[in-house]
């Protein structure tokens, strides 16, 4: 078996499982955010559940550090109080990001399963630990039951040969790989990285690496914990363990070999994560901000890199250096190491530690017009302002951050390019709201939206994260989708919408489902879909099938279909043509009758 084989059949009471098998997964660590915290606390609530286990139940209020927006303040202190009064432990608001202390804190080890409302908690691949970002369903059917449904996913093993060149990061070796994957060719799969040059990497250049998985559309990025790891995770953790290895006779999906010694410093354009090209084909790009930090590259090495480069040098004049440590215990360190000096010397912005600019109204995020370059781990359209948004190595951050324009290291010039300003529109949505009824066989208009890659941001924008009642999610649905903005004022009960590959990409909120129950819409269908947002569908009881092609239906805009949920057949009512989708599996079906995937508790009480 391979590692993720290996930790479910641990973790599910099974000598072996196979990709495609469907087991109920015991989780070792289970945390809630800030912002979803508040949905798995009403979903316990009013499903009158308890929590099984308090010692395995973490919050961890990483999204908004400072508290400084009302409604994350109001959920922030809705949690503690759930907290207080079920011995529910809370890192809060000066702890740092929740992934990270479940590493540094001992909480998981390698392994292990977690699970948390955090989309990258794939992360905790880096330790060779399975790590889920779930919805708050899932969350809070975690918390209740201990455990959790899920569908054992192929693995991808890729080596990497050679060794890293001088001045490429960790950073710029998955973007590399988003380079050469793209958003979704490894769509739910898992990724073993192996290779020669695995003892260079660093558990810190693990964690940039693994954190990115999710960008990658796979389910996580696995590394085989060296002695190192072993070291670090037993020392925090204080526990005996035995590390998970895949077996040498492991069945992979596909093996790919990469040259790590052809791999160069790169960056993110922006809205696209894996539209990867080299640093010296954006070289000059004027930049606004700058932003250090993020799950993806908050960590100490990174922190100490971004001071090895700033020192003694300036920020470019208009230009704003932002940078936010992962953890509390990196930020004070970074004031005993003399960082902090550094960087203020320098002029950059210091932050609470936290997610930052990942989260919405945080340091971190930019304004109309505004073009910054990041270490951030996405930069879909939106996620961190309404700017553009570069991703880069903390190096080629610090090295832009100076010369005011993209750049490296290696090339700084001898003085900064100038600050111009830029200007960019606004757009609004209005109001339509419903609930779905949810018959086996459905009929609706479709909506033809030709375009992969929508991203939960684009379904619905992270500035709205903090809205937990259904009836005001409706109005903001695919608001942030280019040439979609108005879909909530268009759309009408019992619409299909009918997309492309990797429909909901991105983070793991459920208001990206929650949106279309809403405006009371019949389903989706796509080619392919996130891995959280088809759970988040499923247990919200939200149809959501794959299709292969629907050329043979010769569908336009606003046709009407009918959709068979039991055997995926697809008829065109305008001119009879059908064809068939993949349906309903049996665990799908299940949930959907239910009416979700907590409801039958609700019914036994």
């Amino acid at each position: 078996m391979t590692i993720i084989e290996k930790i479910i059949a641990n973790h599910s009471g099974q000598a072996k499982v196979r990709p495609g098998d469907i087991v109920d997964v015991e989780i070792d660590v289970r945390l809630a955010r800030d912002f979803g915290g508040a949905n798995v606390v009403k979903n316990i609530e009013e499903n009158d559940l308890d929590v099984a286990d308090a010692s395995k139940t973490w919050f961890t209020f990483d999204c908004n550090p400072t508290g400084s927006d009302q409604k994350y303040a109001a959920n922030q202190q809705f949690c503690r109080v759930f907290a207080r009064n079920n011995n529910i432990p809370v890192f809060d608001i000066d702890a740092g990001i929740g992934t990270h202390l479940a590493i540094d804190k001992g909480l998981a080890v390698p392994g292990s399963t977690l699970v948390s409302t955090d989309s990258h908690a794939n992360i905790l691949g880096a330790i060779g630990s399975f790590g889920q970002g779930m919805g708050d369903q899932d969350i809070a059917a975690a918390w209740a039951n201990g455990k959790v449904w899920f569908k054992v996913p192929e693995t991808v093993k890729i080596v990497l040969d050679g060794l890293r060149p001088s001045g490429v990061y960790a950073k710029d070796v998955v973007l590399n790989l988003l380079r050469e994957f793209g958003a979704n060719s490894l769509l739910g799969k898992a990724v073993e990285i192996h290779g020669n040059s695995l003892k260079q990497f660093t558990l810190d250049q693990r964690i940039t690496i693994a954190s990115m998985a999710t960008e990658m559309g796979a389910i996580a990025i696995f590394f085989p914990p060296s002695e190192e790891v072993l070291k670090y995770c037993r020392k925090r953790s204080g526990k005996n363990f035995e590390p998970v290895f895949a077996d040498d006779d492991a069945v992979y999906a596909e093996v790919f070999h990469l040259n790590l010694t052809e791999f160069n410093p790169a960056v993110s354009m922006p809205g696209k994560p894996h539209d990867v090209k080299d640093v010296a084909e954006v070289a000059g790009v004027k930049i606004d901000s700058a932003f250090i930090g993020s799950c993806t590259n908050g960590r100490m090495e990174d922190l100490r890199v971004t001071a090895s480069i700033l020192e003694g040098k300036k920020v470019a004049p208009g230009v704003v250096l932002k940078i936010v440590p992962a953890t509390d215990e990196i930020w004070q360190k970074c004031l005993d190491e003399g960082l902090l000096k550094i960087f203020k010397e320098a002029g950059a912005l210091v932050g609470n530690a936290g997610c930052a600019g990942c989260a919405t109204g945080q340091i971190g995020q930019n304004g109309p017009g505004e073009v910054t370059i990041s270490t951030g781990n996405r930069n879909f359209a939106g996620k961190q302002g309404k700017g553009e948004v570069y991703l880069a190595s903390p190096a080629t951050v610090a090295a832009s951050a100076i010369a005011g324009h993209i750049t490296t290291e290696a090339a700084l010039p001898e003085s900064p390019s100038l600050f111009f300003p830029k200007k960019i529109q606004k757009t609004k949505t209005k109001i339509q709201l419903g609930k779905e009824e949810k018959p086996e066989v459905l009929t609706g208009k479709v909506w033809l939206i030709d375009e992969d890659n929508i991203d939960t941001d684009m379904i619905f924008h992270n500035r709205h994260l903090a809205i937990t009642n259904l009836e005001e999610m409706g109005q903001f649905t695919l608001g942030n989708l280019k040439g979609w903005e108005d879909y909530a004022q268009k759309s009408e009960p019992g619409d299909i919408v009918i997309t492309g590959k990797n429909f909901g990409s991105g983070s793991s909120r459920q208001q990206a489902v929650d949106c279309f129950i809403a405006l009371k819409n019949r389903a989706i269908l796509a080619k392919s879909f996130g891995a959280i947002y088809e759970r988040n569908a499923i247990n919200a009881a939200f149809p959501v099938l794959v299709y292969h092609s629907l050329d043979e239906l010769n569908l336009k805009n606003r046709d009407r279909i009918q959709v068979d949920l039991h055997s995926g057949k697809v008829t065109n009512f305008e001119n009879g043509k059908e064809t068939f989708v993949e349906p309903f599996s049996e665990v799908q079906m299940q949930i959907y009758k239910r009416g979700g995937l907590l409801s039958p508790v609700k019914n036994e009480q």
